[in-house]
């Protein structure tokens, strides 16, 4: 007679057996979805911020153009977040403002105010591939990340400046993008963005947007200081240099409003 002391450890190895068989069940679409989901989750309940910044432009030849702007941004509960960009340097933009209210499922929303005109003009949706400001950000750069603005498949990990990441391909779910898909490079650890890939209509590598020194704040939020982006097709490029970022600074929906970028100074 075989006497058996316990089933636990048998029904451990099933249990663990169960799980890896679960796992590799997972499509690579389900993975990338899952990852896109946790970085959200991740970046969730900062309320606002403030930030100053410098928007430093450069030609094909090197020359530099720097603009000082003053960044604005709401979150918005079950939506996209609000952002009001005003620049203040040099003479040429100074007052010129943009207004941003970024949407999970709907088209986004976008307007600049041109100081020379006294006048508010929308951004048609089909605009938004468009320049920003004669940057090498598009209007739907600017956009916040919603998890359901794309579709989303895991490539692999890999190896990025020393950390592990995730690759995903992104692809735009909303109309009038100007791009066919994103590469995105996370890391395991937080669930940054490290690189991203951004590929034109013909399929092309068009861009490539870098992430650097990011800061914690509220023992929580983590964002890059410095953001990079290159133009590989007419070598151009643009860094948005972050110099101070307070949150949680009282901001309200009502400093968000087309009145309020017309009274942006």
């Amino acid at each position: 007679m075989i006497r058996i002391r316990s089933f636990k450890p048998l029904f451990s190895a099933l249990l663990s057996l169960l799980l890896v068989v679960q796992v590799q069940a997972q499509t690579a679409e389900e993975k990338g979805l899952a990852i896109a989901k946790e970085r959200k989750q991740r970046d969730l309940g900062w309320q606002d911020n403030q930030a100053e910044a410098s928007m430093i432009l450069r030609t094909a030849s090197r020359q530099e153009i720097e603009r000082r702007m003053r960044l604005l941004t709401l979150e918005v509960k079950d939506d996209g977040d609000k952002g009001l960009t005003i620049f203040d340097q040099p003479a040429d933009v100074k007052g010129t403002a943009f207004l941003n209210y970024s949407h999970a499922i709907e088209p986004d929303e976008q307007w600049m105010y041109l100081p020379a005109l006294k006048r508010v003009k929308r951004i048609a949706s089909k605009n938004k591939s468009g320049p920003f400001m004669g940057s090498e950000f598009a209007f739907e750069d600017l956009s916040s990340f919603e998890v359901e603005k794309f579709s989303y498949k895991y490539l692999r990990d890999e190896q990025y400046e020393g950390m592990d990441c995730f690759v995903i391909e992104q692809q735009p779910a909303y109309e009038h993008s100007g791009y066919t898909k994103l590469i995105t490079w996370l890391d395991k650890e937080h669930y940054r963005a490290q690189k991203v890939e951004f590929y034109d209509r013909k399929d092309s590598l068009l861009k490539t947007l870098t992430m650097h020194d990011y800061q914690l704040y509220l023992d929580k939020y983590w964002r890059p200081m410095k953001l990079s982006m290159k133009n590989h097709q007419t070598r151009k490029s643009t860094d948005l240099i972050t110099h101070e970022l307070q949150f949680r600074t009282g901001l309200s929906e009502s400093d968000f409003s087309q009145a309020a970028l017309k009274r942006a100074k």
